[in-house]
């Protein structure tokens, strides 16, 4: 989707009708004692909510939820575990102007989250499991499809690509259309080429300098670079203390053509997107 695509268009979350033309931000909010970043330390479903309340206020356009860390190493959870996890903070944020994300490889919790007032469902597995795309079929939300090589567990074992920018492409291009063959409208859809998850820092950077080709799928692009390792080993810093190296990805992504950044900083980088904006505006 070409910068001016993106400025006629609008993103369909539910009853949501988020517009294009300006980028926007998604704030994370982890309901796991095991994130990378901030792990336990919104476990608490009371605390979770808070937190998002706190990223809405500072400017969050959608708020996304996980219950299940998908950081490398991570083990899964079982789905009872994970709806216990997420089911308690969609309660306590009913009535939230903001759409609400939640971020989910299963379809049993896709469904149960959509039930619970969810407007966008966040797989990092881009809809593959079983009844996955059937699922989101019947339901009006957006669906953000990433690509992951590998498991949580596994994917930074060395990963590997011939082409990293041409099989990741490959790889949501072919996602986008079995969305779209299932019956996902495009406004529905955004993709992610998963930064982090499965692949190496010369990688991320790779995808990173070359995000605009992605522009041929079609719909918004989603860029994820908050507090990833590949910023720590960079800067030797560890992930509390990245939100330096995470303005700089979010700034880049910007100019390569993001037009969701999922961030755990919202305030810091609204100023970001602020001044993008003045400078390509003016």
């Amino acid at each position: 989707m070409s910068r001016d695509a993106a400025a006629s268009g609008v993103l369909v979350a539910g009853r949501f009708r988020l517009a294009l033309g300006r980028p926007l931000v998604m704030g994370v909010v982890n309901v796991t004692p095991d994130s990378f970043s901030d792990g336990g330390k919104f476990f608490d479903a009371k605390a979770a909510v808070a937190h998002a309340r706190r990223l809405a206020e500072e400017g969050a356009d959608i708020l996304d939820i996980g219950g299940e860390s998908s950081r490398p190493g991570a083990l899964p959870v079982s789905i009872a575990e994970e709806l216990d996890r997420v089911l308690p903070v969609l309660e306590g944020l009913k009535g939230i102007e903001k759409p609400l994300s939640v971020d989910t490889r299963r379809p049993e919790v896709m469904q149960a989250a959509l039930r619970a007032g969810a407007s966008m469902i966040n797989d990092i597995e881009a809809l593959q499991a079983p009844g996955a795309l059937q699922a989101m079929a019947k339901a009006q939300c957006a669906v953000c499809l990433m690509h992951m090589k590998g498991e949580p567990a596994t994917m930074q074992q060395e990963p590997r690509y011939d082409d990293v920018v041409g099989e990741v492409l490959g790889f949501l291009g072919s996602r986008v259309q079995a969305a779209l063959h299932a019956g996902i409208a495009r406004e529905r859809i955004v993709a992610d080429p998963g930064f982090g998850f499965g692949k190496t820092a010369a990688h991320n950077f790779e995808l990173l300098r070359r995000l605009e080709e992605f522009s041929a799928l079609g719909v918004p692009l989603l860029a994820g670079w908050s507090r990833k390792s590949t910023l720590g080993k960079l800067t030797g810093r560890p992930a509390g203390e990245r939100l330096a190296g995470s303005l700089a990805a979010a700034l880049l992504a910007l100019q390569a053509g993001a037009t969701i950044l999922r961030v755990h900083d919202v305030k810091e980088t609204r100023d970001v997107v602020a001044v993008w904006e003045a400078f390509e505006n003016d």
